[in-house]
């Protein structure tokens, strides 16, 4: 079921691509990204499971999906079985693919890793975490949306800065959406981020799938 976005409430089945280009502080799936782990699956393998599973959408998420070039022949054989294809990527990295919804999560300096801690990742993290031409790319190829992991107001001005650079971008497909995995944390912070989303007219992107699995695998 799909917890985020435009589509919320989907039934959705996931593929998740594990490898990352970036090392969000926050990143609720480390298992994809800080420290990738999984199984090797050929295209025919994951078109089977897709196909068993019998959901209308898949969401096709990471780590960074992005990095992968099987990810353009996967969505071709997506396409062909008639499956609605959500893509969420950070917007850093383009390949030509079969997509419905992509989804770009732009990072913010909110997702820097702690420099004492990690010092290269750090550093590359900051160099890397936005590309303008990628996003330009996908933002006029694709239908979109743009969603921003959000903690305190600071990070809903530095989200209105990027908008700035970025006049191409259809603010009615503009999300913000707490960050955290706990659900008390996630309603407090959401109270006050919903109204800011009303007032500077953003959707609101709430984190369904915390409210209705927790913060768990496989779900």
């Amino acid at each position: 079921m799909q917890g985020e976005g435009r589509l919320t409430g989907a039934d959705s089945v996931f593929v998740r691509t594990s490898g990352c280009n970036l090392r969000c502080r926050y990143c609720d799936t480390r298992y994809a990204s800080w420290y990738p782990e999984g199984e090797d699956l050929s295209i025919d393998e994951i078109v089977a499971c897709v196909k068993r599973l019998e959901a209308p959408y898949v969401v096709i998420t990471g780590g960074e999906p992005m990095l992968f070039a099987e990810l353009v022949p996967l969505t071709e054989r997506l396409r062909a079985l008639g499956r609605h294809i959500t893509i969420e990527t950070a917007g850093t990295l383009y390949l030509p693919v079969e997509c419905d919804l992509m989804s770009i999560s732009p990072k913010l300096s909110n997702s820097d890793p702690d420099p004492a801690e990690h010092p290269r990742w750090a550093q590359r993290h900051r160099a890397t975490r936005q590309a303008a031409q990628v996003i330009d790319q996908l933002v006029r190829g694709y239908d979109y949306q743009v969603k921003f992991v959000v903690q305190t107001i600071d990070d809903c001005l530095e989200v209105e800065a990027f908008l700035a650079r970025f006049p191409q971008i259809d603010r009615s497909r503009v999300m913000l959406m707490p960050e955290g995995t706990d659900p008390v944390e996630l309603a407090e912070r959401g109270r006050w981020l919903q109204e800011y989303c009303r007032q500077h007219n953003m959707g609101f992107c709430p984190r369904k799938h915390i409210e209705w699995f927790g913060a768990r695998r496989g779900v």
